[in-house]
């Protein structure tokens, strides 16, 4: 079953875990409903791809609006493909939200149990990664491009939940809208370090199209990271929704050239005990 229901024009969320748990926002921005100019064209949530300041201030605005969670509620990242992870509370409530340099910096990932808390990050293409334990309300969010991917931010982030005392049986997790196996190409120094991941030839995320050239399937190749490090398959669900196929909805670092706006997943506990 497909977990992400366009809800409203600009929002995509999980309807499941929504369900299941009222006081839970979890989901995944559109493109579109914003205010932003050409290439940003028009919910481009992005603060650091050259678009102007107040029209991303303007589209945060917005999505906090639709949500129902005030920006200085939220947390934000500078993220740099890479595996690190903060862990954060309340405390930090409003950092990054509204302006790039206050961001939690080389931080693709962020992990909190506190409620009131809106975890941010931002994608074009790489794969957005949500985790949720609602017994003891513990929430995570990742960004997991080919770098963070290969080098296990997924795995990373089951870690974190293991020494918060969870077993990775009882981890639930979605995999978001990113780029799918048809359109992402990639060459052998990438397929490289995928291969340290798949020991099975038969059931490998990746084919070669051609000499030293192939299309991988990060969100597949995700899932299999997440089996291996003891998520169980039944609590994992994939998006079938593709960043660069979906042009309607999604912008794509790949299908446009790289001069592209960013969608913001989220996830939080709405209600605020530190009222």
């Amino acid at each position: 079953m497909e977990p992400f229901l366009l809800e409203k024009n600009e929002i995509f969320v999980i309807k499941e875990w929504m369900d299941e748990c009222p006081e839970l926002i979890a989901g995944f921005t559109s493109k579109n409903g914003g205010c932003s100019k050409e290439p940003f064209s028009s919910l481009n949530a992005g603060l650091h791809v050259n678009d102007s300041t107040d029209s991303v201030r303007a589209n945060r605005n917005k999505i906090a609006d639709i949500l129902q969670f005030p920006a200085k509620k939220w947390v934000g990242a500078e993220q740099t493909h890479h595996t690190h992870i903060e862990k954060v509370t309340f405390a930090s409530a409003g950092r990054g939200s509204l302006d790039y340099e206050e961001s939690f910096k080389g931080t693709d990932g962020f992990f909190t149990r506190d409620q009131g808390l809106l975890l941010t990050l931002c994608y074009a293409d790489c794969v957005p990664l949500f985790f949720l334990h609602k017994e003891t309300g513990s929430i995570g969010i990742a960004h997991a491009g080919w770098k963070g991917t290969v080098h296990g931010i997924a795995r990373e982030m089951v870690s974190l939940f293991q020494k918060e005392g969870i077993p990775e049986k009882d981890i639930k997790t979605v995999i978001g809208p990113a780029i799918c196996g048809n359109c992402y190409q990639v060459d052998d120094r990438v397929i490289e370090f995928v291969k340290g991941w798949t020991k099975d030839e038969n059931d490998k995320p990746y084919r070669q199209i051609e000499d030293h050239q192939y299309l991988l399937d990060l969100k597949q190749l995700n899932k299999d990271i997440l089996i291996k490090a003891g998520v169980l398959e039944e609590n994992i669900q994939v998006t079938k929704w593709c960043t660069s196929c979906d042009s309607q909805y999604f912008f794509s670092h790949r299908r446009d050239n790289g001069k592209t706006g960013r969608m913001m997943s989220f996830i939080g506990w709405k209600e605020d005990l530190k009222k």
